[in-house]
């Protein structure tokens, strides 16, 4: 799960990430596991967190460009990838400006766009939909409506998808997954996900 920009958001991630790498806590979670056996090719990882997704996936071959704001997941992902030796580099960006400038056989969002107001998180999963290679795969995982755990957001800028309304916008693709889950969260909250992967039907130009 990502930060985005310069809000309450970072601030709560960043003290999360600076934990974790304290105590060596890196383990995928569940979303994550999900998507490892779609991934193919070369891999944008938006919103990378500590970059558990992302060194996986350099362990399985897959060349990836991890891009998140908080400084130490960026420190932590690039150390562990020279150390193990694996083609992964991560990059320190606002996603909320940042532009993806090529395309990729596979582009992953995990917990990333309810950081964003509903216009700039749309624009964000239409830019992801136009960077994935005809047979291309996008990973996107998002909080949605029924989430009652709050803490981590910004009051002024976030949105929280409609039942569904994630698969919806994957309309003329192929749904590869689409699964809703639901976890207990801090002083009896809920955090409720969506998760869809799905592949580009657009054909490569002759």
């Amino acid at each position: 799960m990502g930060i985005s920009g310069d809000n309450q958001s970072v601030t709560f991630f960043e003290t999360q990430f600076q934990r974790q790498v304290s105590e060596n806590e890196f383990v995928l979670n569940p979303f994550e596991e999900l998507a490892l056996d779609y991934l193919q090719g070369e891999v944008l990882d938006l919103g990378a967190g500590l970059g558990n997704l992302s060194l996986e996936a350099g362990r399985r071959g897959h060349r990836v460009l991890a891009v998140e704001a908080s400084p130490t997941a960026v420190t932590r992902i690039n150390l562990a990838a020279r150390e193990a030796g694996l083609p992964v580099a991560a990059i320190q960006e606002n996603i909320g400006q940042w532009r993806i400038d090529r395309a990729y056989d596979t582009i992953v969002a995990i917990g990333l766009l309810m950081f964003f107001e509903r216009a700039t998180a749309l624009n964000l999963l239409r830019e992801i939909q136009n960077n994935v290679k005809p047979g291309g795969i996008a990973v996107i995982n998002t909080l949605v409506k029924g989430t009652t755990f709050m803490d981590m957001f910004d009051p002024d800028n976030y949105y929280l998808f409609t039942t569904r309304e994630l698969e919806q916008l994957f309309s003329g693709w192929t749904i590869l997954k689409s699964v809703e889950q639901s976890f207990p969260a801090a002083a009896g909250t809920v955090k409720k996900f969506s998760t869809v992967i799905a592949k580009n039907n657009t054909k490569s130009a002759v």
